[in-house]
């Protein structure tokens, strides 16, 4: 692979390999990075001495010598090479990215005729200039985010989406990002997604390992929809216990929008989302879910800020984890409701279940409130799993290891039955239960792999017991 070895935890090494490798691009993007560059320069890596990373410690995921890539692969690989997703029935429109480059497969989204654009970053920063210039940038900061800025610095590649107004994507588009190297490779992809008015899609972006070596991606996303215009997102991570995935989401809301964005993680050394939706316009709503399945020494960070900066906007706000062996887990949930946004509904809700005495859960639900007209409410539980509903599941002859996944599994269907692809549906809740009969590894090579000759597990039991 063509890159640049380097250690990443020096900032005086990135400064070099920023000087040395500036592409050709507008002036106005050239700027974005310098500022860029100098911001990540102040702030330097997160450490735990802050206090929003104040519980997640990246030193361990980046004292390694990174393989940066600059090119695509050259080597010939193919996506079919190394990816398999068989999902019956699953018919998406697939943008493949092997170490931070989309790998171009050739295929077009067949309503590109009505002005959809489904392509790489490199490719918009060539043809699609003004809505780069636009929209580039605007909804993630990095003034405070030392993450957002490094990748702002050096990002090559991502998706880039445009969907007109009034338009219905009726195919489900799905990214999947994938790192393979013999060598640590540090990746930095970067997506954009933009929404016109009355417009729809849905969107499902995987972060997948091929193999267990080291990786470390640090992923940004901003996604803007204009009014009335309706996402349906998912983010689903399956990766090995050696990568770290830092992944930003920025999601911006005009007048009538509706978010719906979801998170599940089942598996991965070490994983932070920083989720931030901001509600601009009247009448917008955001639905703001996630689902994570921790053991071994895994970490995983969640991070969401709901900023109501209008009135009449509302959000619904849960999380649902279960973290075992020695596995820890982070959950900052913060609501801002500023002085105008008057008749806000807001909810917040983090559920864990910890099944080993050594697994950890720091959780920090927040409300800050400016407005007199709300209804918001927000909380917190850490537990153990319910000992009368497994007496009543080890009454009617199941054991107590069966009984035991069947909990989990009650619990963290609540999230995954809100998933409304049915076709995807099926297939989370396949994994979850194997994950939760710890079948699933990063052998199964695709998020949402799954072999649909197996036999199906039939649950006859009373779940309203449970």
């Amino acid at each position: 692979m063509e890159g640049i070895t380097t250690n990443y935890n020096t900032k005086e090494t990135l400064i070099r390999l920023f000087g040395e490798n500036r592409p050709e691009e507008l002036p106005a993007m050239a700027r974005l990075r310098e500022q860029a560059m100098e911001a990540f320069v102040q702030n330097g890596f997160p450490h735990t001495k802050l206090e929003k990373w104040r519980n997640t410690d990246l030193s361990r995921s980046l004292n390694h010598a990174f393989i940066f890539p600059l090119e695509p692969a050259s080597d010939g690989t193919e996506p079919e090479d190394i990816f398999r997703c068989d999902v019956p029935g699953f018919n998406t429109h697939m943008v493949s990215l092997l170490n931070g480059r989309v790998i171009d497969q050739g295929n077009t989204l067949p309503q590109a005729a009505e002005g959809v654009i489904v392509c790489s970053m490199a490719e918009a920063f060539e043809k699609y200039k003004d809505l780069i210039e636009r929209h580039y940038a605007k909804y993630a900061g990095f003034g405070d985010n030392a993450m957002i800025a490094l990748n702002t610095a050096f990002a090559r590649d991502g998706v880039f989406i445009f969907i007109p107004d009034n338009v219905e994507v009726s195919r489900i588009v799905q990214t999947v990002n994938l790192i393979h190297s013999t060598e640590p490779v540090f990746v930095q992809p970067r997506n954009l997604v933009i929404m016109g008015r009355n417009s729809s899609l849905r969107l499902v972006m995987c972060d997948d390992s091929v193999d267990n070596n080291v990786g470390f991606i640090n992923s940004v996303s901003e996604f803007v929809l204009a009014e009335n215009a309706r996402l349906d997102h998912y983010k689903l991570q399956n990766k090995n216990d050696h990568s770290a995935l830092i992944n930003n989401s920025a999601f911006h809301l005009e007048a009538g929008a509706n978010l719906s964005t979801s998170a599940i993680s089942l598996n991965g050394g070490l994983i932070r989302n920083e989720t931030r939706v901001l509600l601009n316009g009247r009448s917008s709503h955001a639905d703001v879910l996630g689902a994570y399945l921790m053991d071994r020494h895994q970490h995983i960070d969640n991070q969401v800020f709901i900023d109501h900066a209008v009135s009449d906007c509302t959000s619904n706000e849960l999380f649902k984890g279960i973290l075992d062996d020695s596995a820890s887990g982070v959950f900052n949930g913060h609501i801002l409701v500023r002085k105008d946004a008057q008749r806000t509904n807001a909810y917040q809700n983090n559920k864990n279940i910890l099944i080993s005495d050594k697994a950890v859960i720091d959780t920090k639900p927040f409300l800050e409130i400016y407005a007199d007209d709300v209804k918001c409410s927000h909380g917190a539980t850490v537990g153990q799993l319910d000992a009368e509903a497994m007496f009543y599941l080890r009454s009617r002859g199941i054991s107590a290891s069966n009984a035991r996944m069947l909990l989990m599994y009650a619990f963290v269907a609540e999230i995954v039955n809100r998933i409304s692809i049915p076709e995807l549906r099926e297939r989370i809740d396949d994994l979850v239960k194997k994950r939760l009969r710890g079948e699933l590894s990063v052998c199964d090579q695709c998020v949402l792999h799954c072999n649909s000759r197996e036999q199906k597990i039939a649950f006859d039991i009373d779940m309203s017991k449970i």
